[in-house]
């Protein structure tokens, strides 16, 4: 189970897609999380990336908490296809995507 909101993930999509992934609204957001919910939110992109499967999301979280060695927002900022890896993470691990970007808008 993740640490963190579909909603708060799909904010971050939004954000980069808009400003880009290592634009200074997404940096803040992330770093304006909670260390759990920064964990989840990387071992999303890893899921997306495909370095964990949707059944290890556990395994990825961990690893993220424990091989947090940089600020995330600079770790996820880096990542120039951090919008579209998320999506496919939260695809991946069967959330919906489109019904939260609805409820963003709404």
């Amino acid at each position: 189970m993740l640490d963190i909101s579909n909603g708060k993930i799909v904010r971050v999509i939004a954000l980069a897609r808009e400003y880009g992934s290592d634009g200074v609204a997404v940096r803040n957001y992330i770093s304006g999380l909670n260390a759990d919910e920064q964990a989840s939110l990387v071992a999303v992109m890893w899921v997306g990336r495909d370095s964990y499967e949707a059944e290890d999301i556990e395994d990825a979280k961990r690893t993220a908490l424990a091989e947090a060695t940089a600020p995330t927002e600079d770790y996820l900022g880096g990542e120039p296809q951090l919008a579209d890896l998320l999506e496919g993470g939260m695809e991946a691990l069967g959330l919906n995507v489109a019904d939260e970007e609805d409820h963003l808008r709404g």
